[in-house]
């Protein structure tokens, strides 16, 4: 009986080593190959700006991208593990870190969005009077209304703990919901469960029009600016993929640019995310 549960153990671990090897599934992939590369991050790929710079490089470089949707902190997790070629990302500490300890590279500022706290209509905290996002977040505390937080150590999420931080207050509670979820899935259930979240600019913009009960009750706090940068794999000082170095290149020259800057206002009305150089003013 010992050996057939030990047996059963090593098996287990077999699989969990399987598991954790296993390349991130793909969520779509722009241009025509033969070449490719890998790339992580969240609503740049959700909002379809990466299909649009995508396939705009691949067509010179005659290559593939491959997209793995993932927030923040799980991209720099697969560039720190050699499973992506490069991530774009909104997580400046973490970035930072990552280029000190050597296994990223090719640091490039991208552009911004900016974070909107969005909530019921009626606005039960009253957070629409709070001079700054902190006092938002301290009038949600107070009120126990229901706040969403994606919990997943997105960027997103990053930001989200800041503020709670700067308010003093570690947030718990039948109010506080954590749905591991990503950025327009979040949304949604604030939008059908009459709660308070913070989403970005960019995806508002795109997904207003289907949340009817949420509205911008709290915007212009300059810590809810949310700068993008570019990140490589790096070994021995040297990118692991060219054609991740240069897409990164394309992406912050005059033409990538023009595709970030422009992105969103034919379809929407309003361009979904800022280019670098207005990025330029809120990099610490």
């Amino acid at each position: 009986m010992r050996t057939l549960r030990y047996l059963a153990f090593a098996f287990l671990l077999l699989i969990a080593a399987r598991i954790a090897q296993a390349e991130p599934p793909v969520a779509a992939s722009y241009g025509p190959g033969p070449k490719v590369f890998t790339l992580a991050t969240g609503s740049p790929g959700e909002l379809g700006l990466l299909k649009i710079l995508g396939n705009a490089y691949c067509a010179k470089a005659g290559c593939r991208l491959d997209w793995i949707k993932a927030g923040s902190g799980q991209s720099l997790d697969l560039l720190k593990a050699g499973k992506v070629d490069m991530i774009m990302v909104h997580a400046p500490a973490a970035e930072k870190k990552a280029v000190a300890e050597g296994w990223a590279g090719c640091p490039t500022l991208l552009g911004s969005n900016e974070f909107f706290i969005v909530g019921p209509a009626s606005d039960p905290a009253g957070i629409a009077k709070a001079k700054t996002a902190a006092d938002a977040y301290r009038d949600i505390a107070k009120a126990k209304a229901k706040f969403f937080s994606r919990g997943d150590n997105s960027g997103t999420h990053k930001k989200e703990l800041g503020i709670w931080k700067d308010a003093g207050i570690e947030p718990a509670g039948d109010w506080y919901i954590v749905t591991k979820d990503f950025m327009t899935a979040t949304l949604k259930r604030a939008n059908d469960e009459g709660g308070y979240f913070m989403t970005d600019s960019s995806t508002w913009v795109a997904e207003q029009k289907n949340m009817p009960k949420l509205k911008v009750l709290f915007s212009g706090d300059k810590k809810l600016v949310n700068t993008y940068h570019a990140l490589c794999g790096q070994k021995d000082g040297k990118p692991t993929s060219d054609l991740a170095a240069g897409f990164i290149a394309f992406v912050a020259s005059p033409e990538g640019q023009h595709i970030i800057g422009n992105y969103g206002k034919k379809q929407y009305g309003a361009g979904l995310y800022n280019d670098a150089a207005y990025a330029k003013k809120y990099v610490d």
